[in-house]
């Protein structure tokens, strides 16, 4: 395997907690819309939407008690 030619560049540096926030509010705004349309849809969407507002507040707990999120 010939040798790279470049050095790898650093890492990008990302607020995660940004991240998983932006997707809670996606989720939410899809939960709005599906509790919105009422039985029109099909209930697995609804607790689908749910269970990824849980799954990434879970998320958040985690990355705190890790300490992988700033401290202001």
């Amino acid at each position: 395997m010939p040798a790279p030619t470049r050095p790898s560049p650093p890492p990008l540096r990302v607020d995660t907690a940004r991240v998983v926030l932006v997707g809670i509010a996606v989720w939410a705004v899809a939960l709005v819309v599906l509790l919105v349309l009422g039985d029109r849809v099909d209930r697995v969407w609804t607790w689908t939407c749910v269970a990824a507002i849980v799954l990434a507040v879970l998320g958040l707990a985690l990355m705190r008690w890790q300490g992988q999120l700033r401290r202001d």
